[in-house]
């Protein structure tokens, strides 16, 4: 790899010039400068970066720039390099837009033109950026290699978990000359894949996602045994409980599964989320969270499986599946919930090999040109429906249902009208799914007629219902037939407090049946399944954390 480049963007010559030649006389040494006569020319540049594996630190883009402005390159450099920091340079009068832009790409910084002396107006703002940058999982991973199968779900699932941790990764198939030398190097077969290369160059073969996360550089123990608040679950709910809790002065730690963001983080787009009119995709939106934990001090730890939680006097333990755990004064559970199962014949053996739960956007490239396939009729599945027709020949969106009105928003049913590749077949189920070792062709029944169709694909996105994740609290606190979290007014049976409530008060809104223990989010019963719901009631919660607390 190369030393870490700071790229600038400006159509004025002059102004190009200037910005490299201040940003060599204070960086020069240890890092790359590159400039770019246009966001064509950058992007060009990113994409050479990016194949050749160099790191990107800093970008710097101009606002006024002809076919492309400085805000939409950074929202497309965004795809490339998301761990990179963005600027824009402004002049005075375009102030307003850079504000912004703030919302709508995470600009981290606004410079106005001109920056003399760069020493009080430029280098402040770079210094703060590259150590931001510094701090990010790009700099401390220097490359991780992945060897695997296409079709294999475990090299899918590893692929899959460093994508959504935002950990940048080379892909090997094992059946190409290079993916063969570095199996040969690891001493291991095809049969062994995923093996893993990370840049100490000692590799591992087919890892636990444990052990994955590990090596390349992702938090997966506790610093400490015992916390004021220990929140399960990242999704918009655990991250907003704890920001709200670590930022409220509580030693916080948040314990997921496996990525920040949740379901919500899979999202392409959200567009009716609250102050981003222009939308955002939810990994952007879990990133900018994740960030915003950090810098209030929460700690994250990741690829851990909580399988019981444990009231032992004050304290409250969560544990593990390795058999260690982590205990605090109080919990929040923020665990979300898991897109069901399709029953159809054949989809089980197939998962990780053409069916696939959730957007799975590592698989968007290999969909281009392909028919698609979506189940569902919620606004999960209608936004994965308008990613995925960007490249996609066609998307079929096959709907239970006899419409998408009782489901889906109606800003999202107008988007899927206007797409004419989008396709909507509602009354449609799929019976079967089919294929030797990856997924070829999909039995289609209508339900109207009973009239079932054989249809060749070859991906298979699934997202239907809500199943909350909540085997492991069987026993310990009270949960609705549906398996969701029963919370406050809900446990109490005919204006009474729950029979083994030991505390002389009702048990608090988000409060389960253990007290200290609050849920937040979708695993709450009779929340309100929608983001901004979630990051509300993960506040909430910490409030409530804090009466709890004040009684003790």
């Amino acid at each position: 790899m190369g030393k870490p480049v700071l790229l600038s963007v400006d159509d004025d010559p002059a102004v190009s010039r200037a910005v490299a030649r201040d940003l060599r006389r204070r960086y020069g040494e240890d890092y790359r400068v590159l400039r770019a006569s246009s966001a064509a020319e950058g992007l060009d540049a990113l994409r050479e970066l990016k194949l050749r594996g160099d790191p990107v630190a800093v970008l710097l883009a101009d606002y006024r720039m002809p076919q492309m402005n400085g805000i939409e390159f950074l929202e497309q450099a965004m795809d490339l390099f998301p761990r990179a920091r963005r600027a824009l340079l402004t002049a005075y009068a375009d102030t307003d837009a850079a504000i912004s832009a703030i919302n709508v790409v995470d600009v981290d910084h606004y410079l106005l033109k001109p920056w003399e002396p760069p020493e009080e107006k430029l280098y402040p703002v770079i210094d703060v950026m590259i150590e931001s940058w510094k701090a990010s999982r790009d700099a401390a991973v220097e490359e991780v290699k992945i060897v695997g199968h296409r079709w294999s779900a475990p090299s899918f699932h590893a692929r899959d978990l460093l994508a959504r941790n935002a950990v940048p990764y080379r892909w090997y198939s094992a059946d190409q000359p290079e993916g063969e030398r570095l199996l040969a190097a690891a001493g291991a077969t095809p049969d062994d894949v995923p093996v893993i290369v990370p840049p100490d160059g000692r590799p591992l073969i087919a890892p636990t996602d444990a052990e994955l996360a590990a090596v390349v550089g992702l938090n997966v123990d506790p610093s400490e045994r015992f916390y004021d608040l220990v929140v399960v679950g990242g999704g918009p709910a655990g991250l907003g409980a704890a920001v709200y809790g670590a930022s409220e002065g509580l030693r916080t730690v948040l314990v997921e599964r496996e990525a920040t963001g949740g379901q919500a983080g899979q999202s392409s787009k959200i567009e009716n989320y609250l102050g981003f009119p222009d939308g955002i995709s939810g990994g952007q939106l879990a990133e900018r969270a994740r960030r915003q934990a950090a810098k209030f001090g929460v700690e994250v730890v990741t690829a851990r499986d909580v399988i019981a939680l444990d009231p032992h006097g004050p304290k409250r333990v969560v544990r593990f599946d390795d058999g260690g755990g982590v205990a605090g004064h109080a919990v929040v559970l923020a665990t979300g919930v898991s897109y069901r199962n399709l029953q159809a014949r054949g989809c089980a053996e197939l998962t990780g090999r053409g069916v696939y739960y959730g957007s799975a956007m590592i698989e968007a490239d290999d969909c281009a040109d392909d028919d698609v396939f979506i189940v569902g009729g919620a606004n999960s599945a209608g936004q994965a429906a308008v990613y995925f027709a960007k490249q996609s020949r066609t998307v079929q969106l096959l709907v239970r249902a006899p419409s998408l009105e009782s489901s889906m928003s109606t800003y999202l049913i107008e988007q899927l009208a206007g797409i004419p590749t989008i396709v909507v077949r509602t009354c449609t189920t799929v019976t079967e799914a089919h294929g030797d070792g990856h997924l070829q062709a999909l039995t289609l029944q209508d339900a109207r007629t009973g009239q079932q169709e054989r249809v060749p694909a070859s991906h298979l996105f699934v997202f239907i219902g809500a199943a909350p994740r909540t085997d492991w609290l069987d026993g310990v606190v009270v949960r609705d037939r549906r398996g969701f979290v029963c919370t406050g007014p809900e446990l109490n049976v005919e204006g009474q407090r729950p029979p083994d409530w030991p505390l002389d008060r009702d048990p608090y809104f988000l409060e389960s049946s253990v007290p200290g223990v609050f849920v937040a989010g979708d695993v709450r019963a009779e929340s309100v399944k929608r983001v901004a719901s979630a990051v509300g009631e993960g506040a909430m919660a910490v409030m409530l954390v804090h009466k709890y607390l004040g009684e003790r």
